[in-house]
């Protein structure tokens, strides 16, 4: 066989293989892509199903609940049993479990333009909620209230008012700071997102920080802590409810 024929084979099996090399690099590389897009798509999946059933972050942006809760508590909000959000929708299904007397509760305000409020449970369906001097009265027998913020004051006086079927009578531990059922009425059972579990994280930084939207203030203020440790609440950390 003459030599220059052999010479061409040659050139031409090498350019396959060549050719068949970079088919297999490319195939692997589509198959690992393929894997990664997998893995992040049943990342994100598992993150919607725990964010909207399951556990959420949040943030304490008003005094309302002091003592109990202070500005820049970070907790997490167990909706476990009680409510459970299609992602992207907005929609939310009512679960099984309904709060009792005395329990913190996340909820969408009843109020337009409002963000999401925190406050604890007095009246539920049926109950007579009444205050006088300012002691809250549950059919009428004086509620002991360990947690206020202050004492009672002698001049407040509201109702009496029963709680309807559905709804719940929410007030701040913080009674001279708080806007609550007293002033915009009871909350719908179906306005409910969870109650918290635990801080996780206590930082002492301005109210303006943690209100929706203020993203710089709010970097502004986790940078400070972490320059400054001392405006960590280390004693608040893992306080649970």
């Amino acid at each position: 066989m003459p030599r220059g024929r052999v010479r061409t084979t040659d050139t031409m099996n090498k350019r396959s293989e060549k050719s068949n090399t970079k088919k297999k690099v490319a195939e692997s590389l589509r198959k690992r892509v393929l894997r990664e897009l997998v893995a992040w798509t049943w990342v994100l999946a598992a993150f919607l199903l725990i964010q909207g059933t399951l556990l959420q972050a949040r943030v304490i942006p008003t005094g309302s609940m002091e003592r109990t809760l202070l500005i820049g508590d970070h907790l997490l909000v167990s909706r476990f049993g009680y409510d459970a959000e299609l992602p992207f929708t907005g929609l939310h299904v009512k679960l099984w479990r309904d709060p009792v007397r005395g329990q913190l509760i996340v909820f969408r305000a009843p109020v337009p333009g409002a963000s999401d409020y925190i406050k604890r449970v007095i009246g539920v369906p049926g109950d007579r909620i009444e205050i006088r001097a300012g002691i809250v009265r549950v059919n009428s027998e004086p509620l002991v209230e360990s947690y206020r913020n202050a004492a009672p004051d002698p001049h407040e006086n509201f109702g009496p008012v029963t709680v309807p079927a559905g709804r719940y009578f929410v007030l701040g531990d913080n009674r001279a700071n708080s806007y609550d059922s007293r002033y915009w009425g009871f909350v719908p059972r179906e306005n409910l997102i969870g109650t918290p579990l635990v801080i996780y994280m206590s930082v002492d930084a301005p109210e303006q920080a943690w209100q929706p939207g203020q993203i710089q203030e709010r970097v502004l203020a986790y940078l400070n802590a972490a320059v400054r440790p001392r405006l960590v609440r280390w004693s608040r950390l893992f306080t649970t409810f």
